[in-house]
């Protein structure tokens, strides 16, 4: 049943593809139109409708055909139905996908300045995370890195933080991942991460991991805990543990080309809806979190709370091997550092 229903997600990830590819109507090349007015607006992700991620887009969606409907139809397409995160991003290189929402791991390998994100341990709370994010003048430089693919980054979504959880036993310490093969993002800091930690990386896009937990073709995973319930992870792999390694974004990217041929008007008005889009997905987490970790229970999951330090102390070398192998980025690891003394001063203060 189960490889019935991934062939029938396939097939119709192939047909709507080539639909959009090859069936449209337009004037140039990946602008689709209806009535011939409307510019169609296609918006991909692999969550499900469930997710915060998909709420934040309707409500991107809701704020542009308010105010542009008569130019504009958003169309959000969840669920991998046009692809995994890897072809979404390059069907938004090429414009036949207008947005996606890509991981950070997979930008790195456009620009290893998003390498910066997977450092492990690199935020010491969501508050100070958040804050970092929050500062242009750290983020614009890495958002508009990719302009040179065709594409850049207009906003970016709270993920979480990622631990790890795995099928047969909890991840009390470094010690308990020897032996393991773990699935991690496709990115050359997390294979070496997984190195420094003792566990065997297994990089794969993220639509591949149930099968994967489910034939144990890995032992686990890392990921924040709403894999567990809208992706069903939690029906397989029965332990969380909290090591809170990774405090990653996701991030929504946008075709250049049809970004810069926006009015100055028309642009403006996208740009409020990115900062809704942002602001209802964020609102949306903390409670998607909490109501995940209620139903992995009632599937059986085990939530533990190791120690830290010991994680933190095996992957921190990390931090310098990157920045030393990719000069570009102390100056933006520095800069993250001083925002988080200044968080951490400020809280001290209240």
């Amino acid at each position: 049943m189960r490889k019935r229903r991934l062939g029938m997600i396939s097939l119709a990830t192939v047909t709507l593809t080539s639909l959009f590819l090859g069936g449209c109507s337009s004037s140039n090349e990946g602008e689709a139109t209806v009535d011939g007015d409307v510019r169609i607006v296609r918006v991909a992700h692999n969550q499900s409708a469930t997710h915060p991620t998909n709420i934040g887009l309707l409500a991107f969606e809701e704020y542009i055909e308010e105010n542009l409907g008569d130019k504009y139809d958003v169309q959000i397409y969840p669920n991998e139905l046009l692809g995994s995160q890897v072809n979404t991003v390059e069907l938004t290189q090429t414009g036949a996908v207008d947005f996606s929402v890509a991981s950070n791991a997979i930008l790195e390998s456009f620009d290893n300045i998003y390498s910066i994100f997977n450092l492990p341990y690199l935020f010491e709370s969501p508050e100070q995370y958040h804050a970092v994010m929050d500062d242009s003048d750290i983020i614009e430089p890495i958002f508009t890195s990719t302009a040179k693919s065709g594409f850049e980054a207009v906003t970016w979504l709270d993920a979480g933080t990622r631990s790890f959880y795995t099928v047969d036993k909890p991840i009390e310490t470094p010690d308990d991942l020897k032996g393991l093969k773990i699935r991690v993002q496709q990115s050359a800091t997390n294979v070496r991460m997984m190195q420094l930690l003792g566990g065997s990386a297994a990089p794969m896009g993220f639509g591949e991991v149930y099968t994967a937990l489910q034939s144990n073709v890995i032992d686990g995973a890392e990921n924040n805990e709403l894999a567990l319930t809208n992706n069903l992870h939690g029906e397989v792999a029965k332990y969380y543990s909290y090591n809170m390694h990774q405090m990653v974004p996701d991030i929504v990217i946008g075709n250049l080309k049809f970004l810069d041929g926006l009015s100055e008007e028309d642009r403006e008005i996208f740009n409020e809806g990115f900062a809704v889009l942002s602001k209802v997905e964020r609102e949306s987490w903390s409670a998607a979190v909490e109501d995940a970790k209620v139903k992995a229970t009632e599937m059986g999951v085990q939530f533990t709370y190791p120690d830290i330090e010991p994680f933190k102390e095996k992957v921190l070398p990390l931090h310098e091997e990157v920045l030393t192998s990719n000069p570009k980025l102390r100056p933006i690891y520095e800069a993250i550092q001083k925002v988080e003394y200044e968080s951490a001063d400020s809280s001290e203060e209240e």
